[in-house]
């Protein structure tokens, strides 16, 4: 993509917060031509077999949205955008969560829907990928931080999630606490989890969890003094 393109791109979707109906022609035509972009990107998706080939692919694909995308996110005017749900679905899938929160941030505060073949919400499509990832980087010691997973279980608190997929956010938010070495934060995570979800995978880790606050708490209810 050249300069000139980006430029362009990037500025027709930051019209989308202007009020001059001049620019809706121009805007329509430009988000066409995103549409009939990623029509493409699936049809190749679509070829690929291998679930890891195929994250690989959208890896590279996904530098073609980024004026798109940028612009929307400044002009920050909401309504309905199937690219940028995707994108972020896509960047989600990828493992970039960090690249992926403004995204998910827009989605939510405007209200956007998931695209008809996905068949569940954005909200809960945010909290499951999140969740499946962190918990797949944490497995790897190479979670995300505690912040971030912190940010994403704020910014979807309001939003109507199936309960198992919220148990396991909650549950790689724990062990982000945890490994941040907040263990009384990383307890009541877990808790939370089994109180939604039973067998979420946590009982064994918050029993030895539990066993090592009141040990470490010991010393301070018999330690003397009075």
């Amino acid at each position: 993509m050249t300069p000139a393109r980006r430029h362009r791109e990037r500025a027709l979707a930051a019209l989308q917060g202007a009020a001059n109906p001049q620019f809706d022609q121009a805007r329509a035509n430009a988000y066409e031509l995103q549409l009939m972009q990623l029509a493409e990107h699936r049809r190749t998706l679509k070829g690929i077999q291998s679930i890891e080939r195929k994250i690989d692919a959208k890896r590279t694909m996904l530098g073609v949205y980024k004026p798109w995308i940028d612009g929307l996110l400044a002009a920050d005017r909401g309504g309905q955008d199937d690219v940028l749900v995707t994108v972020m679905l896509w960047t989600l899938d990828t493992g970039d969560l960090e690249g992926a929160f403004n995204m998910a941030d827009y989605v939510i505060r405007h209200g956007l829907s998931t695209p008809d073949r996905y068949e569940r919400t954005a909200a809960t499509l945010i909290a499951e990928e999140v969740a499946d990832t962190g918990i797949k980087l944490q497995e790897a010691s190479a979670g995300p931080s505690y912040g971030l997973l912190c940010a994403y279980l704020e910014l979807l608190t309001h939003c109507d999630i199936f309960d198992q997929v919220r148990a396991k956010l909650h549950k790689a938010v724990g062990r982000a606490a945890l490994a941040d070495g907040f263990k009384e934060q990383a307890a009541q995570h877990y808790r939370r989890a089994l109180e939604l979800h039973d067998k979420v995978g946590i009982k064994k880790e918050l029993e030895v969890l539990e066993r090592e606050l009141k040990k470490e708490k010991q010393p301070d209810a018999t330690g003397g003094g009075s």
